[in-house]
């Protein structure tokens, strides 16, 4: 059986006339200790995805299982990393771990949740910063406590739902980093949700695409067979990271892409009819200036022999 599995999920909002269907006839299989990317657009559903995963919404129809028992609520056995960090602002960086060590596992001893909250601490770097308050750090220190407390939890699988999309490009590429030297030590479960093609392909074991929405399905699955680890600078110079960033990239802009709508529209010309400018302008003989045809009168002239 596979670790994580998507069977023919379907998730919707609203009633009647006025419901849209966000995902359609979602499939996914994932294995443990599997690294895999969904890459799609903004609004197309990858939130929407990664909340029935954690628990925090239901399907509409189809199942989502978890080490073959199916999810129907949240649950410390997936963590979750949010693009916008939800630390709590008055705690410090130990604190807000802590206190996610302390929920999980309640009957370890103090000295014990206080060794394990130092190892994650340590883990992305912050041990100097653990008495800092979230409002003492920078966005990139903000997003590895929120890692950290995922890490701590002992999650089986970590979901990280765009997690760097708020972040300048410098932190960008240094979190990514983080996130891949965590994962090579750690070997956890991982889905990572992103609309950077690019990341997906330096960080993940596999790429699947999610279709524009609304109905936003899944694509094909791309391997990302690049040997590990994987150099940034490298890898752009290497054939099989452009063969996996265009067959990603086709597959969104065509297949995948937003849904093309024909429209007609009845055009209203002006009524109007244009200057005469085959005639020279000269005193003697005027260009006719433009005319309504609507002012153009017909007039019928007897002449006289």
């Amino acid at each position: 059986m596979p670790f994580l599995q998507l069977k023919g999920v379907n998730k919707g909002f609203g009633s009647g006339s006025g419901r849209m269907e966000i995902l359609r006839d979602i499939n996914l299989q994932m294995e443990k200790g599997e690294f895999v990317a969904i890459v799609g657009y903004s609004g197309a559903g990858k939130t929407t995805l990664i909340s029935m995963i954690a628990g925090l919404s239901r399907p509409d129809s189809g199942s989502v299982t978890l080490n073959d028992l199916e999810i129907t609520e949240p649950g410390p056995d997936r963590g979750i990393v949010f693009q916008n960090y939800s630390l709590l602002p008055w705690l410090t960086v130990y604190e807000n771990i802590y206190l996610a060590v302390d929920q999980v596992f309640p009957n370890w001893a103090p000295a014990k949740k206080q060794q394990h909250t130092e190892t994650y601490i340590a883990m992305v770097s912050l041990t100097p910063a653990r008495d800092k308050r979230p409002s003492e750090l920078s966005g990139g220190m903000r997003q590895r406590v929120s890692v950290a407390r995922a890490l701590s939890m002992n999650p089986q699988i970590l979901l990280l739902d765009e997690p760097l999309g708020a972040l300048d490009a410098l932190t960008r590429a240094t979190l990514q980093e983080e996130i891949n030297r965590i994962w090579q030590q750690d070997k956890k479960t991982v889905i990572l949700i992103t609309n950077d093609v690019d990341e997906g392909i330096l960080l993940a074991d596999r790429i699947i695409p999610l279709s524009a929405g609304p109905s936003a399905t899944l694509g094909p699955s791309i391997m990302v067979d690049i040997p590990r680890p994987r150099d940034r600078r490298a890898i752009n110079h290497d054939p099989r990271y452009k063969e996996i960033r265009r067959e990603v990239i086709d597959y969104l802009l065509g297949a995948g892409g937003r849904p093309k709508t024909a429209v007609t529209r009845k055009l209203m010309l002006p009524d109007i009819e244009p200057e005469d400018l085959s005639v020279p302008r000269n005193v003697l003989s005027p260009r006719r200036s433009p005319i309504r045809r609507s002012e153009i009168k017909k007039e019928t002239v007897e002449l006289g022999s």
